[in-house]
């Protein structure tokens, strides 16, 4: 009889001898005994509730989700559309450095070009202003969402950034510019996390990894506006030709203001807050009355406070600390590395492509057409992601395939600078087609893929302090990265050219190991499922392929005479019918 990945992980000496039997007889993996529940008649109803709704989701199809949750899709959207302006302003900061009129206004003139230029210093310092304060507003989330909801978090940020946006419009000098960026960081910061985590508590497995990656298409969706409107100013010669793009900010947030104190909170939160008869009314505020899975909102509740009660077990707290102590440890320093390797891979290289293009001698006008292609393939490579996904491909796949991808393209984007000066214009041209091409692979794959591997690798319990976590590690790596890009392009500095491409390159491959051997494979899995594989520390390689039971439960029995008895039935017929004897 062939045997499944579980049996090298079983044996767990916390198990009573039953389990070890079905586990080394290729039966499903089970909670250790000192993380099962505690039994009552109430949490054994729970479990065979949960029990029922993850048969359910398990066996839900694509269509079936979306035809059964229409309205968490269009609420999910609706937030995760936050994410556009900070796109948006990441684009207009970074295009910026190749606008003329910008650069009149707020750089120093260059006596070797004669041109205006923003000096490499201040560029770093506007590039890393908004990862300063995002930083501040991500751990600022890790206690204010948790504590006052979602949807409220979300709408008092939208009213910072509307306030924060004058202090842009009005700036008359790039020190202005700068306490700008720090005070919109913050609310960015949490729009970050928390646009993710509505994204992946709102909807079942089926519609998980699509939802939780539209993300990163509402990034596209801003840099593309951005650059578009940036490209409609080349004509202005005066101050309003930066003004204008700064005022647009001003378009995002009374609309999404309104939308979002309509939309229902996540059932998720208010089981942990034990608020269940509200996470059923939210919970039926984001399904239809399509019945074809036969849903039933009391089990999907079940499933939660299952998850809920389980999770409480497994980890020790809900404090930033608890994020690094057992087996939180290794989903944070996943989420943590899987945020990481967007900027490592050379996405700040790519991030600078206007400015790339005109240093190789590119044209204003036909720089921002390639920056204009590249963020349209930002959003339709999100299309591409959800059809591969939806063929089968999981996330871990996707994320290793296209990391080798990246590291062969940045290699030769490197060789490109080998081309003699009398060939620069076509050198350049080759670079912007290259990273046009750069960017169909990241965001079919790493830009995309990450935000859904985000959301599913931390716990619920913990996850906006996990998130929180990583993508303040992506901050801190952008800042890193956001402060040597600049020097390493800019004639004035180190002039590097083409060759930064080897630099990014060699980043990229190292990403492509840690990759291999520790980022594993969540697609399909029930949250109390993904719980146990990183409880019994499955490598990576084997979460696709091990299985496990998360409700094969203990049932507790207290005797007359005040003996404790805990029975198993459901790991004695497993064990039986796996070939074992009881």
């Amino acid at each position: 009889m062939a045997r499944h990945d579980s049996v090298e992980y079983a044996g767990n000496e916390t198990h009573d001898e039953t389990k070890d039997i079905v586990e080394q007889n290729g039966g499903p993996l089970h909670f250790p005994a000192e993380d099962e529940l505690q039994h009552s008649k109430a949490m054994e109803q729970t479990i065979i509730n949960a029990k029922a709704a993850t048969k359910k989701e398990h066996e839900m199809t694509l269509m079936q989700g979306i035809r059964l949750y229409p309205k968490a899709i269009a609420w999910s959207l609706l937030i995760s559309t936050c994410i556009a302006m900070e796109g948006y302003d990441v684009c207009l900061i970074n295009n910026f450095y190749a606008f003329p009129q910008f650069n009149r206004k707020y750089g120093v003139l260059d006596a070797v070009t004669n041109t205006y230029q923003v000096p490499a210093a201040w560029q770093s310092g506007l590039s890393n202003g908004a990862n300063v304060g995002e930083i501040i507003g991500l751990m600022i989330n890790g206690f204010v969402s948790e504590r006052f909801g979602y949807r409220y978090t979300v709408i008092v940020c939208l009213v910072l950034v509307a306030a924060f946006t004058t202090i842009f419009f009005t700036a008359q000098n790039v020190q202005t510019l700068l306490v700008a960026e720090i005070l919109c960081g913050i609310p960015w910061g949490v729009f970050q996390t928390l646009t993710i985590t509505y994204a992946s508590e709102v909807c079942p497995v089926a519609l998980r990894g699509y939802l939780t990656t539209y993300v990163n298409f509402c990034w596209g969706l801003g840099q593309l506006i951005g650059i578009g409107v940036i490209k409609s100013m080349l004509g202005r010669t005066d101050e309003w030709a930066y003004r204008i793009p700064y005022a647009l900010q001003w378009m995002w947030p009374p609309f999404l203001i309104v939308g979002i104190f309509m939309a229902p909170e996540s059932p998720w939160w208010l089981v942990r807050k034990g608020r269940l008869q509200d996470a059923k009314k939210s919970l039926l505020r984001l399904t239809s009355l399509n019945r074809e899975t036969d849903f039933d909102a009391d089990e999907t509740i079940s499933m939660m406070v299952h998850t809920t009660a389980l999770e409480e077990k497994i980890t020790q707290g809900a404090s930033y600390l608890d994020c690094f102590r057992g087996t939180d440890m290794r989903r944070t320093e996943l989420v943590c590395m899987v945020w990481a390797i967007q900027n490592l891979s050379g996405n700040s290289f790519s991030n600078y492509s206007t400015y790339f293009l005109e240093q190789a001698g590119v044209s204003s006008a036909n720089s921002y057409n390639f920056a204009m292609g590249q963020y349209a393939i930002n959003m339709v490579g999100v299309f591409g992601a959800w059809g591969l996904m939806s063929y089968g491909i999981g996330r871990r796949s996707l994320y290793f395939y296209g990391l080798c991808g990246l590291f062969s393209m940045l290699f030769i984007m490197g060789f490109l600078g080998l081309v003699p000066d009398s060939h620069r214009k076509e050198a350049g041209l080759a670079t912007g087609s290259m990273m046009i091409v750069w960017a169909l692979f990241y965001q079919l794959t790493v830009g995309t893929v990450c935000y859904s591997l985000v959301a599913e690798l931390s716990t619920r319990r913990l996850q906006i302090k996990t998130v929180v976590l990583g993508r303040n590690l992506y901050n801190i790596v952008g800042i890193i990265t956001g402060v040597l890009t600049p020097y390493m392009l800019n004639p004035t500095a180190w002039n590097w050219g083409n060759y930064t491409g080897f630099f990014w390159a060699g980043l990229a491959f190292l990403c492509v190991i840690y990759t291999y051997f520790r980022v594993p494979e969540p697609r399909g899995r029930t949250f109390a499922e993904l719980d146990l594989l990183f409880e019994r520390e499955v490598p990576a390689r084997k979460f696709a392929h091990t299985v496990v039971d998360v409700f094969d439960e203990s049932i507790t029995e207290k005797r007359k005479d005040g003996m404790v008895v805990e029975h198993s039935e459901k790991a004695m017929e497993d064990g039986k019918a796996f070939g074992g004897s009881c």
